[in-house]
C-alpha cells in the first residue's frame, strides 16, 4: 500500500520536472521501505474505543439471550399444565419456576373480594402414586426385606404383591431393633410397614419360652381412636393367624365392664386406644412387664396437646431404649423396649414433647420425598363459592358421583353441619349417612359399614374420619367446609387415591371464608414453588375431645 502511494506521488511530480522525482525518491524511499516491512501481512485495525464498544455490545447481547432462554425455561412446558385456572394467565406449567425476588402469581390472591365468586383453579395430576416410587434403590420385593418365609406367606395370602416405598425402607430398620420414626404420605401402606416386622419379632420371642403368663403382651400398638384400633386389629389378626399370634383389641366404652369381668387368656399383641389402655394396665388387668416393642400410630395426633400428657406419662413407665436424662453422664443405652412412631405428618414441637421419653438421636427417621406435599396422582379442584351457591354446588357434585357410581366422602368442621348435610343430600335423592364425634361409637361403626358395603353412595363426616380411616372405596373427597390446618387437609385428601384402590381419586374444595382463602393461598404457593408445606401442625383436641368422652376415655 505504501509503494502504491509512493508511485502515485512520483507520477504526479514527473509532470513538472525530473529533478522533483529524484528528490521524492531520495526523501520517501527509506520511509516507504521501513513502513512497508512493518505493515506487511497486516490489516487495518479498529480503533480501541470502537473495539471496546463492540465488545460491550456483544456481552450485552449474550446476556439478553441468556435471560431470554432462562425466561423461556421458567415458563415450563405449556403442553403440561400443573395448575389450570379459569383465568388462563394464571396457569402454571410443568417445569415452570420463579426467581427468588419475583412475586409468585396466585389465582386465589383476589378471592377475598365478593366478586371473585365463581372463580376456580385445579391442581392436575402429573404423576403416578408416589407410594411405589423407589427411593435410594430400595428392594422392590418382600423377599429382600429380611422377613421369614411364614410371614411372606401371610403377606402373599392377604394380596400384597410388591412393597411400597415406605415398606421397603422401614421394614429392615424395624427388624434390626432400631427406634424408628416413620413419616410418609397418607394411604401408602404404613400399617403393614410396622405390623410385619413387629409380628415376626413376637414370633421369635415366643420361641424363647413355651409358657407365657396370661394377659401379658409382648407388643403394644397405641392409637388415638376406636376406628383406627379396629382396623389395625383386623389386619394384625389376619397376618398373625397362621403364626399362632393372639391379637387383643382394647377400646374405650367398655373399660368398667372389663375391669369387673376381665378376659384372661394368652395375649401376644395388644392394640389399644391410649385412654382404655392406661386404665386397664393401671388396674392390673394387663401386665406389661414383658413388652419388648411399642408402636405409636398416628403419632401426630397422640403427640398433640389432646393426648401428649397422658401418652408421655404412660410411656414414661417403660424403659425405652435410647432414653437418657439431661444430667446423665452415661452414654445412650440401646437396651430396652423398642419404640416405633408412625404418622403422615409430624409436629414442629416433636423434640420438646419426646425429650422426657427418648433421645431423638436414637430415632432412625424414615420418610418419603412427597411427605408434606400435594400428592401428584390425585387432582384437586378449588372452587370460590358464596353462601348462596355453596349448597347447590355440593348437590351438583354429589349427583354426578351418584350417576357415575363413585363413592364420595364429604368433610365438615362440625358435627351439626355433618348431620345437616346428610339430611340435605337424602332429601335430594342422594343416599348418605353421617359420621362424627357427636354420636356413640356403635352408631359410627354402623354408619361406616353402610358406606363400606355400598348401601349409600355418600358419607358426611368430620375430621374424626380423616385420620386412620382406611377405605379404598372413596373415589371423591369434597371439603364442604375447608379445614383450618394444613395437616387436616393432608389427612382428608389421603382418604382417596390410596394404595389398593381401583379409583384414582379426586378432591374438590368449596372455599369462601377469609380463613379458608388464606390456607388455599399457602397450598397454591407451595405447589407453584414445588415446596413442601410449612408449619404442618394441628390442634386436634377440638376434633377428638367429644369422641373420647363419649367412648368413656379421659383426656385430661
Amino acid at each position: 500500500m505504501m509503494h502504491q502511494a509512493y508511485s502515485g506521488l512520483s507520477r504526479a511530480l514527473s509532470r513538472y520536472s525530473p529533478t522533483s522525482v529524484g528528490r521524492v525518491d531520495f526523501i520517501f524511499q527509506p520511509w516507504v521501505r521501513k513502513h512497508s516491512a512493518l505493515n506487511e501481512g497486516k490489516i487495518i485495525q479498529i480503533p480501541v474505543t470502537m473495539a471496546r464498544t463492540i465488545k460491550e455490545a456483544e456481552i450485552k447481547k449474550k446476556k439478553h439471550e441468556q435471560e431470554r432462554k432462562m425466561k423461556l425455561s421458567r415458563q415450563g412446558n405449556k403442553s403440561v399444565p400443573i395448575i389450570s385456572c379459569k383465568r388462563k394467565e394464571f396457569n402454571h406449567y410443568k417445569g415452570q419456576s420463579y426467581s427468588k425476588f419475583e412475586e409468585v402469581p396466585l389465582a386465589s390472591k383476589g378471592w377475598h373480594h365478593y366478586k371473585s365468586a365463581g372463580d376456580y383453579f385445579t391442581i392436575n395430576s402429573w404423576g403416578r402414586n408416589p407410594a411405589f416410587e423407589q427411593v435410594n434403590d430400595e428392594p422392590n420385593d418382600f423377599d429382600s426385606l429380611g422377613l421369614s418365609k411364614d410371614m411372606l406367606t401371610q403377606i402373599t395370602q392377604l394380596g400384597f404383591k410388591i412393597p411400597t416405598s415406605i415398606q421397603a425402607l422401614a421394614i429392615p430398620h424395624i427388624m434390626e431393633g432400631k427406634n424408628t420414626l416413620i413419616t410418609a404420605e397418607t394411604g401408602n401402606g404404613k400399617t403393614l410397614a410396622f405390623l410385619a416386622p413387629l409380628l415376626q419379632q413376637i414370633e421369635n420371642y415366643k420361641k424363647l419360652t413355651r409358657d407365657f403368663p396370661m394377659n401379658t403382651p409382648l407388643g403394644l400398638i397405641i392409637v388415638p381412636g376406636r376406628e383406627l384400633a379396629e382396623q389395625i386389629h383386623a389386619v394384625a389378626s389376619a397376618l398373625g393367624k397362621d403364626l399362632e399370634i393372639n391379637v387383643e383389641l382394647i377400646k374405650g366404652g367398655r373399660t368398667k365392664s372389663l375391669m369387673l369381668h376381665p378376659k384372661v387368656r394368652e395375649v401376644h399383641l395388644l392394640v389399644a386406644t391410649i385412654g382404655a389402655l392406661s386404665k386397664l394396665t393401671t388396674a392390673g388387668i394387663y401386665d406389661t412387664s414383658l413388652v419388648r416393642h411399642i408402636v405409636v400410630d398416628e403419632a401426630d395426633s397422640l403427640l398433640d396437646d389432646s393426648f401428649s400428657d397422658i401418652l408421655i406419662h404412660y410411656m414414661s413407665k417403660f424403659p425405652i431404649q435410647g432414653s437418657q436424662k439431661e444430667d446423665s453422664t452415661t452414654p445412650i443405652t440401646m437396651s430396652g423396649i423398642q419404640l416405633t412412631l408412625v404418622s403422615a405428618t409430624m409436629p414442629r414441637s416433636l423434640r420438646t414433647i419426646l425429650d422426657p421419653l427418648v433421645n431423638l438421636q436414637s430415632l432412625q427417621r424414615i420418610d418419603t420425598p412427597y411427605l408434606h406435599r400435594i400428592q401428584p396422582h390425585v387432582p384437586q379442584q378449588f372452587l370460590r363459592v358464596n353462601n348462596v351457591t355453596k349448597s347447590a354446588k355440593l348437590l351438583e357434585l354429589a349427583e354426578k358421583c351418584k350417576t357415575r357410581g363413585i363413592p364420595v366422602i364429604i368433610f365438615s368442621n362440625f358435627g351439626k353441619t355433618s348431620d345437616w348435610l346428610s339430611l340435605f343430600l337424602n332429601e335430594n335423592g342422594i343416599p348418605c349417612v353421617s359420621l362424627n364425634g357427636e354420636m356413640p361409637a356403635v352408631v359410627r361403626n354402623d354408619q361406616f359399614r353402610k358406606f363400606q358395603d355400598g348401601e349409600v353412595i355418600a358419607l358426611s363426616c368430620t375430621d374424626l374420619a380423616s385420620r386412620g380411616l382406611d377405605t379404598t372405596k372413596a373415589g371423591h373427597v369434597i371439603n364442604f367446609e375447608f379445614p383450618q390446618f394444613i395437616s387436616d387437609y393432608i389427612h382428608r385428601c389421603g382418604r382417596t387415591g390410596r394404595v389398593g384402590s381401583a379409583l384414582t381419586g379426586m378432591v374438590t374444595n368449596l372455599v369462601h371464608r377469609r380463613g379458608e382463602i388464606e390456607l388455599v393461598k399457602k397450598i397454591e404457593y407451595a405447589v407453584r414453588k414445588s415446596e413442601e408445606f410449612h408449619n404442618v401442625n394441628a390442634n386436634i383436641k377440638r376434633i377428638l375431645v367429644n369422641t373420647a368422652v363419649k367412648d368413656g376415655e379421659s383426656i385430661e
